[in-house]
């Protein structure tokens, strides 16, 4: 493979390289000697293509790495704290210990990655692709996931208080037991998730669909649900105490035992549900 040559311009604490486009997968980074022990602390790398490259314990610290493919590369204990990966194929990528801190993942494509565990605020993920990851007990606390695709993620006990998951995909993922307290959820696709005693609490959820969605023991007081769809939804043991369910769809939805005191029903369809108890 032939060899990349960089560009490098002085700067008082450290050098920046440009190796922008540079195609460096397979192994590339290896045999780039200007790159491979060099500090690609802001480097410019805006499209490249990183697949399955090693890039363990590199400092990329505000790099630019906007539409780069890192699919399967290995960014064990690297250090992208403030980098720019908007648009970046990070699909399989393994991103153990990887510091992302002030990171921006707008767009970025992390399907599958496992970030169970992790703090992943103040981080940037409009957008973003966690379809498949694995997020449990992951702590996004007043994060950005903006129409962020998140099917069949595992946020088993995330901590999720205050997120904006505003027309966010969230089928088939699994909540169970994640506190999702005072969040966003307007317009977001929650058909089929499992939201088994997750923490529902003043959450936002008007005209989100819940289809199909397992809510068995969640706590729903307060929450904004006004013309949510929750057609066959299991809400068993759920406290809707105070809930605002106004022109909610309710058709076949399992109620046996959910409290739903001061709870408002106005114009809620309520055909074919198990039956209602207004007080515990």
């Amino acid at each position: 493979m032939k060899t990349v040559q960089t560009k490098a311009k002085k700067s008082k604490k450290h050098l920046v390289y440009d190796i922008s486009g540079c195609d460096l997968s397979n192994g590339g980074v290896a045999t780039c000697t200007n790159v491979a022990d060099t500090n690609l602390r802001e480097a410019n790398l805006p499209g490249a293509n990183l697949q399955g490259v090693n890039l363990a314990g590199k400092n990329l610290i505000y790099a630019n790495l906007e539409d780069a493919n890192l699919s399967a590369a290995n960014l064990t204990s690297a250090r992208l704290e403030g980098a720019r990966l908007k648009g970046a194929n990070l699909s399989g990528a393994n991103l153990s210990e990887t510091s992302l801190n002030g990171a921006d993942l707008s767009g970025a494509n992390l399907f599958g990655v496992d970030l169970r565990w992790r703090i992943l605020t103040p981080l940037k993920l409009a957008r973003v692709n966690l379809s498949g990851a694995n997020l449990m007990k992951v702590v996004l606390t007043d994060a950005n996931l903006l129409e962020a695709n998140l099917t069949g993620a595992n946020l088993t006990r995330g901590y999720l208080k205050g997120a904006n998951l505003t027309g966010a995909n969230l089928t088939g993922a699994n909540l169970t037991s994640s506190v999702v307290s005072h969040a966003d959820l307007t317009d977001a696709n929650l058909m089929d998730a499992d939201l088994t005693g997750a923490d529902l609490t003043e959450s936002y959820l008007m005209g989100a669909n819940l289809t199909g969605a397992n809510l068995m023991g969640a706590k729903v007081q307060f929450a904004h649900l006004r013309n949510a769809d929750l057609t066959d939804a299991n809400l068993s043991n759920a406290d809707l105490q105070g809930a605002d369910l106004r022109g909610a769809n309710l058709r076949g939805a399992d109620l046996e035992n959910a409290n739903l005191t001061g709870a408002k029903l106005e114009g809620a369809n309520l055909y074919g549900t198990c039956p209602i108890q207004h007080h515990k």
